[in-house]
């Protein structure tokens, strides 16, 4: 019974981040292109791990979270349909990023302002928590909305690419780790 509640959360996972890619690509599609320095492109824009159309965490990094969803096969009509659900909530994306940016400009200015003011940094810290909470909110209700177009086999396969996508990810935390302390167990060449 565990097992089958685990993989249905890890696919439940793998289907939002795969939403988050196809509200991506269809704003893209409503906005001239602009040169790819100037889309955002890497970390802190829509193709990396900043300010994506979920706010804090965009959907386009590493492995492709769309990948996720053509490897479920999706139909023309439940790729209509996931279009669909990502263009109705669009507006409700931009407006908690934009409200999740100000809370942390407000939480910034609180840290780095002079005099130190411990109840105003807590309270900045607060509202940001708060929209945080509105923002994942907002991606478990277009996630739901996303895991209803998928038939259960769709679902499972999810589930199961999630996991494979995790297990990577590991390695690739494991592998980096063990550069960080073989850089620092050796010693600088003599001078």
């Amino acid at each position: 019974m565990m097992r089958r509640s685990i993989a249905g959360m890890v696919g439940a996972a793998a289907l939002l981040v795969a939403a988050g890619t196809v509200l991506v690509q269809a704003q893209s599609q409503d906005t001239p292109q602009a040169p790819q320095a100037q889309q955002g492109r890497g970390p802190g824009g829509p193709g990396g791990f900043g300010h994506g159309p979920f706010g804090r965490r965009g959907f386009g990094g590493p492995g492709g979270d769309f990948g996720l969803l053509r490897g479920l096969d999706l139909t023309e009509d439940q790729q209509a349909q996931v279009r669909q659900v990502m263009q109705s909530h669009r507006d409700e994306f931009r407006a908690v990023g934009e409200r999740l940016r100000a809370a942390e400009r407000a939480q910034q200015d609180a840290v780095t302002a002079t005099p130190f003011d411990e109840n105003a940094v807590r309270a900045r810290a607060a509202e940001v928590a708060a929209v945080q909470a509105d923002e994942a909110v907002l991606r478990a209700k277009v996630h739901s909305d996303v895991f209803a177009v998928l038939t259960p086999e769709q679902q499972a396969k999810a589930a199961e690419l999630k996991a494979q996508r995790q297990q990577r990810m590991q390695q690739f935390r494991q592998e980096m780790q063990q550069r960080r302390q073989q850089r620092a167990t050796q010693t600088p060449p003599a001078q």
